[in-house]
Order: C-alpha cells, then structure tokens, then sequence
C-alpha cells in the first residue's frame, strides 16, 4: 500500500543497523564477554560493605540505599526516633540467624549528637512500649533496642514452630506477651514476679519457665539465679561475629599511616569475619568513642581516638 511504501525505506534501515550490529557482536564474541564481566564487576565493587536489609516503605535493598545515599549523608539525625526506623531499615539480611533488626545503643549515640537527648527520648519510647530495650551478653556495657512489633512478631514465630512440633505447653508465650512484656519494661526480671504475671493468665508450672528458657526469651543471671534477663532468641549467633567486626574495623585503621581513612572509602570495604556490615560497625565504634570523625575539605574522615 501508499502507506508501507512510505515507511519502507526507514525500516529497511533499520534492519541494515541491526544486521550490523549483529555481525560485530558476532564477530568480536570475546570483547563483549569482558566488557559485560568489567561492567558487572565495577558494579559489585561499587555495592562491598553494603547491607542486605529490605527498606520496610518501598522494598529497596540497602544495597540500593548505600547507592544512593552514603552513610556520610545519613551519620547524623535530628531525633532518636527518626534514627531508630533508619537504621531498623538499613539492618543486614542475616540469612542464618532468625534475627528482627535491632540497633545498638552505641549507634544511637553517633546518630544523634546529644547523648541526653537520646536517653531521654529512648526511655519515653520504652514507656510508650514502641521499643524493647535487652542488655546485650556480649561482656560490654551493650544495649540493644528492638521496636516492639518486631518482637512480638519473633514470640509469635516461636510459639508456631513449637506447636507444629507439637510442644505442649505453648500457652505460655501468649501468657509471657499479654502479661510480662505489656507490664515489665525493665530489661530484667525475678523469678518470682515472672511467675505472678503469668499466674494472671493461667497455672504456672516449672514446665512454663523452662519453656521461656530455652525458646531463647529469657536467660538467668549469673550473678543472681533468681533474675533473669530478657533476651532476644537466636541472636547469640551475632556476638561472635559483632565483637570480631569490631575488632577487624580497628585493625584496618591502624594499619593506615595516620589511622584514618575517608568515611566514603571505609563504607566499601568488606568485613570478614562478621555478617553485620560496615555500616553497622561504624556507626557501634563512632558512638561508643573508638572512632571519631572530623570533616575536610574532600569529606567527611573516620579516625581511631587517641584516647
């Protein structure tokens, strides 16, 4: 027709291009290969030290948000709270401990530059039951902070799995949600108050506290037998790999000239010895005084204090 005649010739060009670029890609088979491995490699050089958490509003992976928003851009917030959801966002996808993400105590206080100001508003949010707080049994003064629904999402997930093995006694940790962690904030807890609260819900037996036991949510003092710490199940897993980041970290900067580096630098290297990112650990050190930082004119720089 009038009209295919028209558009003939455009279309014959067309395919000339592509038989063009046909025959070169064919032709040259081996510098595509290696230019597509060159680019992809780049790309993964690029993404080292970022994180694997998915962001809880869009489904971004913190690789993407390491991309497109570096931690030099992201090391300081106005309140505690708009700290807590960051960092609850950006936490590593830990593929071998059933973990919720929690932040350290230490992270906050790099975040926010007034240290009253974080434990003021951190204990208004434990009031308001947004957050958990648990001593950490890493050996340190370690906190760590865990938003509520997270938690009980963690208990709910554990009372499953114990039903479908066919666990009796499973009860319990709708007792332990309703009537320990509504009432008791603290971070620790008797053994005789343990008992009253979920005596409110039902008999309590000595079967009902073994099974908080060793479903992880509760661990005994050492101190005092008769306390018991409130405990986040499976993260025991973390401690090893938390305490050795710290200390591949620090290494890393000592061995630098003036033991220092560009925070932009550091955020992509890769840690080997623990399954929390870079990110996570720098944020731990800066607030807990192993690390400072001080700006120049070429950015923002990461230093291990001399005191």
């Amino acid at each position: 027709t009038d009209k295919n005649r028209k558009y003939a010739p455009s279309f014959v060009v067309l395919l000339c291009e592509k038989e063009k670029n046909m025959k070169r890609i064919i032709t040259n088979p081996e510098s595509s290969a290696s230019g597509a491995k060159k680019r992809r490699r780049e790309k993964e050089e690029e993404e080292v030290g970022c994180g694997h958490a998915e962001n809880e509003d869009g489904g971004i992976s913190s690789e993407d948000q390491c991309l497109l928003h570096p931690l030099e851009d992201e090391l300081t917030f106005s309140d505690t709270s708009v700290a807590l959801r960051m960092m609850r966002a950006q936490f590593p996808r830990i593929d071998q401990a059933l973990v919720p993400p929690f932040i350290l105590q230490s992270q906050l206080y790099s975040s926010v530059n007034d240290r009253t100001q974080v434990d003021r508003e951190l204990e208004c949010l434990r009031r308001e039951k947004v957050v958990r707080v648990f001593k950490l049994n890493t050996g340190q003064d370690d906190h760590g902070i865990i938003f509520m629904d997270d938690y009980l999402n963690q208990v709910d997930g554990i009372a499953k799995r114990m039903e479908e093995k066919k666990q009796s006694d499973v009860e319990v940790f709708e007792w332990f949600k309703g009537h320990v962690l509504d009432s008791k904030l603290e971070p620790s807890i008797g053994h005789d108050e343990l008992c009253s609260l979920l005596s409110l819900a039902g008999k309590v037996k000595d079967s009902h506290i073994t099974l908080l036991i060793n479903a992880g949510l509760v661990t005994r003092q050492l101190m005092d037998p008769n306390m018991y710490w409130f405990a986040i199940p499976s993260i025991g897993k973390l401690w090893k790999g938390l305490l050795q980041g710290r200390k591949e970290l620090l290494s890393l900067l000592k061995r630098k000239r003036h033991k220092e580096m560009f925070l932009a630098e550091l955020e992509r290297k890769r840690l080997r010895y623990s399954p929390l990112d870079m990110r996570f650990h720098i944020r731990d050190l800066i607030g807990s005084g192993h690390l400072k930082t001080f700006s120049t004119t070429s950015g923002l720089v990461v230093r291990v204090s001399r005191d």
